[in-house]
């Protein structure tokens, strides 16, 4: 039988609220009923039309899903498990997050573990989940706390704000990084020790500095990112996840042939199913739920528009976690 929902449709040429049945969603082996998807700044791009994230037409948008399954076909998963879903083309070649119904290929979904829900799986979304593969990735490289800070660029944004609580609670010291310094407190009550001005790392610096941060996250890119690796101790590492201050590295191979820095690519849609496992395992497990709860704001699918425009603008703090139900 057919059931109907509202979904966020893009036809190529215009974007808006559609009621869809279930007979007219993609294949895939399971049917989720979406309870709650996040807003990512890929997401705001996508609605916007300011980037080019969607690679294929008709599209419903939304890089990230969380729900309960209602139909499987899959041995993995069966009716009533809570599942999420993270990239794996969501949003981008595959019918994405930004609707009441979806069908995801059992692949490219995970259980949700205890203590986390569907509501606060989407408070981690794309950008906490992401954050923990940056650290999953600092970590295998031999990074540790230690004395030096860590530095964590765009930090009062999704992928930021969650790094600076895990990286805190996990032992690091965080300088956090933001244009914006009345979220000083913000930031110090997710765990910053310091508070560093954006606008220090946006002026173009020595290709090699002295030696500072212990590694960092940077989801800024650019300029940014090249005073970051100028600026690490030896065999330090930078893990890189965003390009909002652009797509170039102006700095110089000082930092990695006189230093040994490590600059790791992180790409969460692309990450095997044992790498989403351990890390939504580890996030259970270090992501203190009242910290999570901090940041979180919760809004209604139908505000989606206007809250596209503001995340691409830089005016969302923390995780806008949307309802879709």
């Amino acid at each position: 039988m057919s059931t109907a929902f509202q979904a966020l449709y893009h036809d190529g040429k215009d974007i808006a609220f559609r009621e869809l049945t279930t007979n007219d969603l993609q294949d895939g082996d399971v049917l989720v009923s979406v309870e709650y998807t996040s807003l990512n700044y890929k997401d705001g791009l996508a609605i916007t039309g300011k980037g080019k994230v969607v690679r294929k037409f008709p599209m419903v948008p939304g890089i990230d899903l969380a729900g309960t399954v209602i139909e499987s076909a899959s041995g993995d998963y069966k009716p009533g498990d809570k599942v999420v879903a993270v990239g794996q083309g969501l949003g981008e070649t595959r019918w994405g997050g930004y609707s009441q119904m979806q069908r995801v290929a059992s692949d490219a979904l995970n259980h949700i573990p205890a203590p986390l829900d569907t509501r606060r799986a989407m408070a981690v979304g794309t950008a906490g989940f992401t954050s923990m593969m940056a650290i999953l990735a600092l970590e295998k490289i031999g990074v540790r706390p230690g004395a030096r800070e860590m530095i964590v660029t765009g930090a009062t944004g999704g992928v930021g704000s969650v790094a600076v609580i895990l990286l805190s609670e996990l032992g690091y010291k965080v300088a956090a990084s933001t244009g914006r310094p009345e979220n000083g407190d913000y930031l110090r009550a997710l765990g910053a020790t310091t508070i560093v001005e954006r606008a220090t790392l946006e002026q173009k610096g020595p290709p090699l500095a002295a030696e500072r941060w212990g590694g960092g996250i940077d989801s800024v890119g650019g300029q940014t990112l090249a005073n970051v690796l100028a600026s690490t101790v030896s065999f330090g590492a930078v893990a890189a996840c965003g390009l909002v201050g652009g797509a170039d590295l102006p700095g110089s191979v000082f930092p990695f042939i006189l230093r040994n820095v490590a600059l790791l690519g992180i790409s969460s849609p692309l990450a095997p199913k044992e790498l989403r496992d351990e890390a939504w395992s580890r996030l259970a497990r270090d992501l203190p739920v009242s910290k999570l709860e901090s940041i979180i704001t919760v809004e209604p699918m139908s505000n989606l528009p206007a809250l596209a425009a503001q995340i691409v603008a830089g005016q969302i703090r923390g995780r806008t976690v949307i309802k879709n139900q």
